[in-house]
């Protein structure tokens, strides 16, 4: 990762303020479509360059952090930024809003990034119609991640992130629209925009043989859930041509993290289940304002994780408790990838 991009406890701070968390979540089942899972928590960041004698060479040439996963287990990205920024999110170097290869530039048609702070999350792969279809960790080799099937080979594994200001004239226009808005509103302070919807995420040895070599997770599709992931409404001009931060995010084993970190992996998560039971809350997040991109069409095809990993063996009842929300009531190094 790039010297811009600061790993500040389990967040990952890049250029103009734009901060992402990694949540872990319910897995969803792969029938049907269903509300935004909760939040159980982060996953735990660690910069790459910090184990040099431990990671792979591989994970040291690219830079970045990583962080434990288990296998089939799900995430969703949260995100914050005080002013607009476009962000480009690649799983195996696949970008996760279009289907498209890595690039880096901004495109509109399709549009290869969400746009912050209108999008406060992505739990998945664009799908399209209001839909994403849930990142879901699996292993390099067989094929079951996007990256495998979009690409026909899997190389990268991870996740790619990489964000893009406006341009300074840009920018002035957006604070001096904020400014005009406070003060018909009898509000002379000029906020910004607050992070991401939902709250707080909940809080969350002996070093082994080094970790292998080859990369270990990469992101598969999961379950389909209602989320849109909004179009860009500003012209493409506003943009800078040129990103100001970009990492890469290692996903790593639960061994493979102890052999590297020396640390723990954290306990698997919660199974649906168990938390339907205790009457614990599921989301629903609507923007009247927001206009949901169309389906990907590299990505409409991406078959479940359970086509390779075998049928959810967990039962599920619908949830009852959904909850609406929106309109409706450290420096890391980067390297060569």
């Amino acid at each position: 990762m790039d010297g811009q991009v600061r790993l500040s406890g389990a967040a990952l701070e890049l250029p103009g303020g734009v901060t992402v968390r990694f949540m872990r979540t319910l897995r969803l089942p792969e029938h049907g479509t269903h509300p935004l899972p909760p939040g159980l928590g982060t996953f735990p960041l660690r910069k790459v360059a910090d184990y040099p004698g431990r990671a792979p060479s591989r994970w040291l040439e690219r830079g970045g952090v990583l962080l434990p996963v288990y296998q089939r287990e799900a995430m969703w990205l949260g995100f914050s930024s005080p002013v607009p920024a476009a962000l480009q999110v690649g799983v195996g170097k696949v970008c996760a809003v279009s289907g498209r290869p890595w690039s880096d530039r901004l495109s509109r048609d399709p549009q290869n990034y969400v746009v912050l702070p209108r999008q406060p999350w992505l739990d998945g792969i664009n799908s399209g119609a209001g839909t994403i279809r849930q990142f879901v960790a699996v292993p390099l080799g067989l094929g079951a991640t996007v990256e495998g099937q979009v690409s026909g080979a899997e190389v990268w594994g991870g996740v790619q992130l990489q964000v893009f200001e406006l341009r300074r004239e840009a920018l002035d226009r957006w604070r001096a629209a904020r400014r005009r808005q406070a003060a018909a509103r009898g509000n002379w302070a000029d906020t910004g925009a607050g992070s991401a919807p939902g709250g707080a995420p909940l809080p969350m040895s002996t070093l082994g043989p080094p970790a292998p070599a080859a990369p270990a997770m990469g992101l598969g599709a999961g379950g389909r859930m209602r989320q849109e992931v909004f179009r860009d409404e500003r012209p493409a001009t506003d943009w800078r041509q040129e990103p100001s931060g970009r990492v890469f995010v290692h996903l790593a084993t639960a061994p493979q993290w102890r052999a590297v970190t020396g640390e723990p992996a954290p306990a698997s998560p919660v199974d649906r289940a168990a938390y339907n039971s205790a009457g614990l809350p599921w989301f629903d997040y609507y923007d009247a304002d927001g206009d949901d991109l169309a389906a990907a069409p590299p990505l409409t095809g991406v078959r479940p994780v359970g086509d390779w990993l075998g049928d959810d063996e967990q039962g599920w009842v619908p949830p009852q408790q959904v909850q609406p929300l929106g309109d409706d009531p450290g420096r890391v190094t980067d390297g060569e990838w």
